[in-house]
């Protein structure tokens, strides 16, 4: 798949060529793993990377990187003048050190999970803010992934990235336009939060 344009989930994302502009911009991204952990939290740089997707305001693109591909990745990452996820400081990142010597948390990175963690003192799932301030919903999860990596299926993969790096870039975009972002708490019921995510 590498070879070509992938078509995946209304976006036509474009894998590494040799010859790629050197973009920086904001960098939103995020990574599937290829194994499941021996442990919850534990053993995440030994997982391994199935599929990468990233999108670059540098350029307006979105890029598919297989495992043989993880060091463009990388690259693309440290060009970036912010790197935005979600949970990726303590996953995605993690999963790439897999591959790296390199400490990829000294990056510039807004972790909108973190984030918002830290002004709401519990964790939210991505699910749940775009579920509340866009109406959708991710179309998998990562036990899916998993099962579709094991059956050799990397275009199912790279199509549920590539929609949860656009409901990422969203959640961002929304959230540095109007100061807040909206979720669904345990009882659910509407709740906003305060952000400041501007990059002005």
């Amino acid at each position: 798949p590498s070879s070509s344009t992938w078509e995946t989930a209304g976006i036509t994302a474009v894998p590494e060529p040799e010859a790629r502009p050197r973009a920086a911009g904001i960098s939103t991204f995020l990574v599937e793993k290829a194994f499941p952990g021996f442990q919850v939290g534990q053993h995440i740089d030994k997982m391994g990377m199935s599929i990468g997707v990233t999108y670059s305001t540098g350029n307006g693109e979105y890029s598919i990187y297989q495992e043989s591909e993880v060091n463009d990745l990388i690259e693309e990452l440290q060009r970036a003048d912010l790197v935005v996820g979600f949970n990726h400081i303590r996953f995605d990142y993690e999963v790439l050190h897999g591959y790296t010597p390199l400490d990829l948390r000294q990056l510039p990175s807004l972790d909108l999970m973190v984030d918002l963690q830290q002004k709401l003192s519990h964790r939210l799932k991505l699910d749940s803010i775009a579920n509340a301030t866009f109406g959708a919903e991710k179309i998998a999860d990562g036990l899916q992934a998993l099962k579709w990596y094991k059956q050799g299926k990397l275009m199912e993969i790279a199509e549920y990235c590539c929609y949860d790096v656009k409901i990422t870039k969203m959640v961002h975009e929304y959230g540095a336009e109007n100061g807040c972002v909206f979720y669904n708490n345990r009882f659910g019921k509407l709740l906003n939060v305060e952000v400041d995510w501007s990059t002005e």
